[in-house]
């Protein structure tokens, strides 16, 4: 689903090069996208609330053709209260994040385990992101000056 829609993003959007992606979370065989209102997102926290669960972020990169890559990243979260939810709901961190948490934020809390990449769970699989930026013919740069 993620790959699907990242790979639609990229074509959709004119231009020599295009970077697109997606995150989704899948809880058992529920998939979770960005909670639309506080509802769903305390709904979507009490479900991830001590389990294990898989974030899948695709990234695509458009130039030539579309290249894509989707990365599976197993993430635990540990039991929460309703004090602790309420408190995240209220930070309102949860807006426009795939699951309704963010792992880069105070949602890291949460969070004592993953296995995979904790970039991918951010939102951007950056070791990916590069491999497909170079086999797109786009030079990536690691000394912090714009190629």
């Amino acid at each position: 689903y993620a790959l699907r829609l990242a790979q639609e993003k990229a074509a959709a959007v004119p231009g020599d090069v295009v970077l697109a992606g997606d995150t989704v979370v899948a809880a058992g065989r529920r998939i979770l996208g960005k909670p639309g209102d506080e509802a769903e997102a305390r709904a979507f926290l009490n479900l991830l609330s001590g389990r294990r669960h898989t974030v899948y972020t695709a990234v695509a990169v458009k130039s030539d053709r579309i290249r894509a890559r989707v990365v599976a990243t197993a993430v635990k979260m540990k039991r929460l209260t309703k004090a602790e939810i309420d408190g995240y709901i209220a930070s309102g961190e949860w807006r426009g994040k795939a699951g309704g948490y963010a792992i880069q934020g105070i949602g890291g809390a949460f969070i004592p385990w993953i296995g995979g990449s904790y970039t991918a769970v951010v939102g951007l699989p950056l070791t990916e992101t590069a491999h497909l930026l170079e086999a797109s013919g786009v030079p990536v740069r690691f000394d912090g000056v714009a190629a």
